[in-house]
């Protein structure tokens, strides 16, 4: 585990790939990640576990579907806004013009989920996280 303060500015500077989220931190059993996002990810959902999201910049939109009937809605997120998407709820995030955020998940989660919908694009990485270097 890191001893060291963690420069999220810094951290987010090192790498230019995107949906392809590095380790920054460990806490208890949670990996805080930073992501470049550009574009639209995958549908995906992760059935046993929450997901938290923070803008650090830009604009970031999170398609969610209703489980029970299938309806859609689309939260947008700017800098310095949260929200967290519920465990087992189908969604894909996106960022058409860009953003970069901070995420809160057990270590090991897949950032694609425990299953994803259709072939991953070549932008998204599915990762349980990089490290820093």
């Amino acid at each position: 585990m890191r001893t060291d303060p963690v420069n999220v500015t810094e951290a987010l500077a090192s790498f230019d790939d995107v949906y392809s989220p590095r380790i920054v931190a460990r806490m208890n059993d949670y990996d805080v990640r930073v992501a470049h996002a550009v574009g639209e990810h995958v549908w995906h959902v992760h059935e046993e576990t929450d997901e938290f999201f923070l803008v650090l910049d830009g604009r970031f939109e999170i398609a969610l579907r209703g489980a029970a009937d299938g309806t859609e809605r689309t939260v947008v997120l700017r800098r310095g806004d949260t929200f967290v998407v519920p465990k087992g709820t189908e969604h894909r995030p996106s960022a058409p013009e860009g953003a970069d955020i901070l995420l809160f998940e057990p270590s090991g989660t897949v950032s694609t989920g425990d299953r994803h919908e259709g072939k991953l694009p070549d932008h998204v990485d599915s990762t349980t996280g990089h490290a820093l270097t």
